[in-house]
């Protein structure tokens, strides 16, 4: 049964399978993120307030706009490798002040474990992306999973499940 995350002080709520906790409370969090870690696995859950990046081919930036934040995070990594399995963009753009439908992508990203440079592992990424563009803003939702224990489904409810409370979050 999913538990239910509150968010930037309740800006944004989420539902999750699983039991984590709110990484601020062990190491500093920029204030444009929320950072949540699975108990008992590596799986970590970050929602990142982000400027809208422009995509001019992509008439609504939904399918590009995911890849460029794919990439970003994978650059974030240092991943030696990236490979995106599957893009879900929906067509169309929300109607003001309601939480938009978000697009989805979810891949894989080779990296090396944290301070070992000889270890590496494939960790699943699971990505959502909301654009908000009267706001200027960029939501993002991301999942790494190098245990590859959540599947799609986890991951896509969570991503359908996260709604916008308070649109003053965004200035």
């Amino acid at each position: 049964m999913p538990t239910t995350y509150q968010l930037f002080g309740g800006a944004i709520t989420v539902e999750l399978e699983g039991d984590y906790m709110d990484a601020s409370l062990y190491r500093q969090v920029p204030d444009s993120q929320e950072v949540l870690l699975h108990r008992d696995s590596d799986v970590s859950v970050i929602v990142e307030v982000l400027q809208c990046v422009s995509q001019a081919t992509d008439p609504d930036g939904m399918n590009e706009g995911v890849r460029y934040h794919y990439d970003s995070l994978a650059h974030d990594n240092s991943a030696l490798s990236t490979h995106v399995d599957s893009v879900d963009a929906p067509n169309g753009a929300a109607s003001e002040g309601t939480t938009p439908q978000p697009a989805l992508l979810f891949g894989t990203q080779r990296v090396r474990k944290f301070g070992k440079t000889s270890e590496e592992n494939d960790v699943a990424i699971h990505l959502a992306l909301w654009r908000l563009p009267s706001k200027n803003v960029d939501l993002v939702l991301s999942i790494n999973d190098p245990t590859r224990q959540m599947t799609h489904a986890q991951s896509r409810h969570a991503a359908q499940s996260l709604r916008i409370v308070d649109w003053g979050l965004f200035p």
